[in-house]
Parts: C-alpha cells; sequence; structure tokens
C-alpha cells in the first residue's frame, strides 16, 4: 500500500470531523445570540476559527481536513433543520438515558431538541454547501490534502422520534416520508458536489443505538420495529446516495453517542452489522474504544460479504477523555481486528468528533491535538 496522504478516502488515520470550538469563537457566538454582534461578525470569527483548525490538522499530518464543524450547534439539527419540514421541537425529557464516567447512570443536565417532521420533507435550498466552499477554499491551498464534509444520516429524521414524530397528516405512510427524505438528501448532496466535495461522511448513530435492548425497547414504545430499522436505513441511505458523482467517496459513522463525553448506547454490532455492511459506501467510521462496543467478530461479516474493496476505519482512540492511548496498546488491538478483516482494509481513527455540540468534550484542546498526533503517528508505523 502507498503512504498515508497518497491513499484514497477514508484515510489510514482518519477523524470523524468535530472539533472542540475555540474559547474565542463560543465568546463570540454567545454575543450573537445575545444580540450584542451581528450575523457578519459572527462569520468573521467562525472564518477565522476554520482557518486555524485547517492549519492545525495539516500539522498533525492528517490527509482528512473538517471544518470542526464550527458553525454548528449540533452535529445533526443544524443540518436538518435547513431540510423543508422539519421543525426543531424543544425535547420535554430525554427518551434515551445518558450516562458518563462522571454520572454512570444519570442524565446529561441539557438534550437537544427533537427534529420533528411538520410538512413535506425536502431541499429546496443548499444545507451547509457553504460551509463546505470555504473549507476548500483553504484546503486547495495545501497539496495532499482532501476536505470532507460530514451530514447526519436520514436516519437521524426518524430514531430519536420515531414514527410519534411524523405527522400523520403529512405522512399517512411511511413509505412516502422516506421517499421524500431520500430524495430531499439527493438534492443537498447534489449541492455539495456542486460546491466540489469529494468526500462525504453520513453520520448514522442509529446503527451503533440499535445495538442495545434500551434503544430497541425505545423505539418499540416509538411505534417501531428495532429490528427492521436498520435495513431500512440502510435502504434509504443507499437511495440518498443513489445520484452522488461517481468520485465522490463516502462514509459512515457510527457510535453510542457523544454529548459532553456522555454515551447513550452498549452492545456489539452483531444485531445491526450485516444492515450497515450493506450500505453502498467505501468505508465504515466504528466505534471501539471501549467494551460498551463488543469485540471485533462482527467485522468479519464484511470479508464474508467479499467486499475487498471496503474499508473499515477502527474508531480506538476516545474522544472522552484526555488520557492519551499507547502506541503498544492500538496496535494490539488494530492487530485483534486484522484477524477479522484484512489489515490493508483497515484504518484508525478517534472513536468520534471531539465536539459532537457546541458544548465540547472533558478534555483539553492540548490533549485533541494530542490524539489526532497519535493517529497519524500510529498508522504511519502500522501502515506507512
Amino acid at each position: 500500500m502507498t503512504g498515508l496522504a497518497s491513499a484514497t478516502a477514508p484515510f489510514r488515520a482518519d477523524h470523524v470531523g468535530s472539533l472542540l470550538r475555540p474559547v474565542s469563537l463560543s465568546a463570540v457566538r454567545a454575543r450573537h445570540k445575545a444580540g450584542e454582534v451581528d450575523a457578519a461578525a459572527l462569520v468573521a470569527a467562525e472564518d477565522a476559527a476554520v482557518a486555524e483548525a485547517v492549519r492545525q490538522q495539516c500539522d498533525v499530518g492528517l490527509a482528512s481536513i473538517t471544518d470542526g464543524e464550527f458553525r454548528r450547534d449540533w452535529w445533526h439539527l443544524d443540518f436538518l433543520g435547513g431540510l423543508d419540514g422539519v421543525t426543531l421541537a424543544v425535547n420535554e425529557g430525554p427518551k434515551f438515558r445518558v450516562a458518563s464516567q462522571a454520572q454512570p447512570a444519570g442524565q446529561a443536565p441539557e438534550q437537544p431538541p427533537i427534529a420533528t417532521v411538520t410538512g413535506r420533507i425536502g431541499c429546496s435550498r443548499p444545507v451547509m454547501a457553504d460551509h463546505f466552499a470555504f473549507l476548500k477554499s483553504l484546503t486547495d491551498k495545501v497539496p495532499g490534502v482532501t476536505p470532507k464534509m460530514t451530514i447526519p444520516s436520514p436516519s437521524m429524521l426518524h430514531l430519536r422520534g420515531g414514527r410519534a414524530a411524523i405527522a400523520r397528516a403529512v405522512y399517512p405512510d411511511l413509505d412516502a416520508f422516506w421517499d421524500d427524505v431520500a430524495a430531499a438528501y439527493r438534492q443537498a448532496i447534489a449541492h455539495l458536489a456542486a460546491a466540489g466535495c469529494r468526500y462525504l461522511q453520513v453520520d448514522d448513530v442509529a446503527f451503533a443505538y440499535l445495538c442495545d435492548p434500551k434503544v430497541q425497547a425505545t423505539s418499540r414504545a416509538n411505534g417501531d420495529d428495532p429490528a427492521r430499522l436498520p435495513q431500512t436505513y440502510a435502504r434509504v441511505i443507499n437511495a440518498a446516495l443513489a445520484d452522488r458523482p461517481a468520485d465522490m467517496r463516502v462514509t459512515i459513522h457510527t457510535c453510542r453517542g457523544n454529548f459532553k463525553s456522555a454515551w447513550v448506547a452498549e452492545g456489539g454490532y452483531a444485531p445491526v452489522v450485516e444492515a450497515m455492511f450493506s450500505a453502498d459506501v467505501d468505508g465504515w467510521f466504528m466505534e471501539f474504544d471501549s467494551e460498551r462496543a463488543g469485540g471485533f467478530e462482527p467485522l468479519a461479516v464484511l470479508r464474508e460479504a467479499g467486499r475487498a474493496a471496503k474499508k473499515v476505519v477502527l474508531g480506538l482512540v476516545t474522544t472522552k477523555v484526555g488520557e492519551l492511548e499507547s502506541k503498544d496498546a492500538l496496535k494490539r488491538r488494530i492487530d485483534e481486528a486484522a484477524r477479522f478483516v484484512p489489515l490493508e482494509q483497515l484504518g484508525l481513527s478517534p472513536q468520534c468528533g471531539f465536539s459532537s455540540t457546541h458544548h465540547g468534550n472533558a478534555l483539553s484542546h492540548a490533549d485533541q491535538w494530542r490524539k489526532l498526533e497519535r493517529v497519524v503517528e500510529v498508522a504511519g508505523e502500522v501502515w506507512g
């Protein structure tokens, strides 16, 4: 195999996307929400922060460059709220339990709104294409790097609220709902492609969440069949990607929750892995940083399906705490995974972003960059 920078996406050393917000940017965003500065001032602060994040990603040796999701409050809702027919409803109470190292059986004090379908789903205007265009304007000046855009999966319009969050007056038939969702995503992806996007990551926590019996029970309470949902979600993802450019590389990222270092779900990938690997993408970012994710055995399904051109990026470096993983420990885990998927089909990344929401996780900026440096360092030594 060739070196890290010349490999096709997903890269041997890659990352999920979000980065801790700079303190200065958070301050300007708070002032903007308070009405103290205008939108132009916020955009200028975002532009400066993104430019610095691009420089730092390049400095640590990443070939995949994102904007850190700096222009978003939530990894998914800012995008979903840009689609026609979606209302961000106040969350009256978390439907999924949230746990963390500091609060193992409790709930995070703040929960995101719920994307609620109140009208016909569509994409009448570009969603975040300008975000990507600015990122690309920066990476075009740097040889050997690829700008990556991250968007939430179509499943995120359904998983949390389920059938109850989709207006029956608008969609008495869920098949019509999914058809509209796929069409809206095809249009949104076309807008991103027109802006130059050729590396797209679809963030789909649904697959990993549905490994957990508690989430399965919540799904049933919402009026859905959790045994059928993984295949439904994979089918809709495929429909959403149907018209993407032939040279656009697409990956799926899945994890068990990442809100202020907390998580939602537990359980190995066995219940969902066949459906997940049926998605027509070039690779999967899969969380494996803790026992919550189970063992690597489900990865064998990829080899059994004869998908030798597909990649699995192992999320072995946690973004939930600052402690730095040792090189030897990471290499041992890569070796373990290679028992089930050939080494040439594997890569390394953090298990999730560092700041899936504007709050950020419980680690420092220095911790974040050390962890990304460690990913690049280990990948270079393993695949080099």
